[in-house]
């Protein structure tokens, strides 16, 4: 991976990473919870989301060792459930909101690319002819729409990652909320082999098979 590319990826995933943690903080507050809000969290700030393994060590390992694309997480955001109204409701929006953060940024990302294709077809062809690894020369609007591009692809990563339904991921909390309270009970029993359960479909290649319709829609939004 290019060393331009390695240095938008990291950026793309930082900013991703503190959007969508300070979503599940500020929504948290907003039904009465300020446990995160105390600690600092509902904060664009980076460095008070940052975990030592997941947002630093696990993406440089990725892209520098294993060439791999920048993906990470950080610290988790604190829950109190005795402060929430509804308890079981309220926490279904409060793990939603951190995917919703990251949809909505590559929704505008996108937006924003589509409208600079519009405006400049030539940063398409700029972006196109980067990624497959061609000779480019100086397009200032065709760095702005990589750039966007890396925003789209790494939030749409996340989101779909953090929405599978297996805990510790956020898609746990937004279906234990959809629940009914016996069903969410019994769903729970799985919480201790959560992270074995997401490993395991990770080297399945479960978040790939999803991902690619995904990535060929959006590739197809941009590059036709």
């Amino acid at each position: 991976m290019p060393i331009q590319s390695t240095i938008i990826s990291l950026f793309a995933l930082l900013f991703a990473i503190t959007v969508h943690e300070a979503s599940h903080a500020w929504t948290a507050m907003k039904f009465g919870d300020p446990t995160a809000s105390a600690m600092g969290r509902v904060s664009l700030n980076p460095l008070v989301h940052i975990d030592p393994i997941g947002t630093v060590i696990l993406p440089l390992l990725l892209v520098f060792v294993l060439k791999a694309p920048a993906f990470g997480w950080a610290k988790p955001v604190m829950v109190n459930p005795r402060n929430l109204r509804h308890p079981r409701r309220d926490n279904l929006w409060i793990s939603f909101a951190g995917p919703a953060a990251n949809l909505s940024t590559a929704a505008v990302s996108l937006l924003l690319i589509l409208g600079i294709k519009a405006a400049s077809p030539g940063a398409i062809a700029f972006v196109a002819r980067y990624l497959n690894g061609q000779q480019v020369g100086t397009v200032p609007l065709g760095i702005i729409a990589l750039i966007l591009f890396y925003f789209v692809f790494v939030n749409c990563y996340l989101a779909v990652f953090n929405l599978i339904p297996v805990p510790p991921l956020d898609g746990s909390g937004v279906l234990s909320g959809l629940l009914s309270s016996e069903a969410a009970t019994a769903y729970e029993r799985i919480r201790p082999f959560g992270f074995i359960i997401v490993v395991a479909l990770i080297m399945l290649g479960a978040l790939d098979i999803i991902m690619r319709p995904i990535l060929h829609l959006i590739a197809g939004l941009i590059f036709s």
